[in-house]
């Protein structure tokens, strides 16, 4: 009996409080900012849905977490991406711009067969995938393809993509906020949901965050207007 059940944890069929299999491991330095918040940070979950409107901050979440995957020297695909990629900051993140690869599919379904022919391949690290409505079935090939060749899969949906629960490792609901992200967890497998919080941005990307505002000078006295 236990050996069935250790086969269905590895499978990913099955899991279990506090428990989930590492599909990539980190070299000591590596950064997670997620993992102050989430058991784990973004390297314990196969799939990671992330629902964001686009250009809020959505990719810049992700950048640590590709550049320690890419660790490994494997590929970094992106399938359909709704806006051109910025070579120069995936560079200055630590990214290796020779193994990125940008497929742009015809239509949504060619994008999910290239999605899993990619995860499964066991030639790639990381796969984001911009998509909108999917269907359980097809999640569930795409977690199976993520085990199968030891790859993370990114997930980016818009808000108004939003159309029934998936069988996900990690849901995210991302809002725009001055100081970086207002991230809600509404799903992680292997431990509670934390409560909502703000991912503060400013000291890895100050010119993306709103400016602070400045105290009023301490010898200024506002005039009340006249009644």
């Amino acid at each position: 009996m236990n050996n069935l059940i250790d086969h269905l944890k590895n499978k990913g069929w099955v899991w279990q409080a506090n428990f989930s299999p590492s599909l990539l491991t980190d070299k000591p330095g590596s950064l997670d900012e997620l993992s102050q918040f989430i058991p784990g940070g973004l390297k314990e979950h196969a799939l990671v849905e992330i629902h964001s409107q686009i250009g809020i901050g959505e990719v810049r979440l992700l950048l640590p977490r590709l550049a320690a995957n890419g660790q490994d020297h494997r590929l970094l695909v992106w399938v359909a991406p709704p806006h051109k990629i910025n070579g120069e900051c995936l560079h200055q993140t630590g990214i290796d711009l020779s193994r990125v690869l940008i497929l742009h599919p015809r239509d949504g379904k060619e994008a999910l067969w290239a999605a899993e022919q990619c995860l499964k391949s066991g030639t790639c690290h990381s796969v984001l995938l911009w998509h909108g409505d999917i269907e359980v079935a097809q999640a569930k090939r795409l977690q199976q393809a993520c085990q199968q060749g030891r790859a993370q899969l990114f997930l980016l949906r818009t808000r108004q993509s939003i159309s029934q629960s998936l069988p996900v490792s990690l849901s995210l609901q991302l809002e725009a906020h001055a100081e970086g992200l207002q991230i809600k967890v509404t799903k992680c497998r292997g431990s509670w949901p934390p409560a909502p919080f703000i991912l503060n941005m400013r000291q890895r990307w100050p010119k993306l965050c709103l400016p602070q505002p400045t105290q009023p000078s301490a010898n200024v006295i506002p005039l009340h207007r006249a009644s």
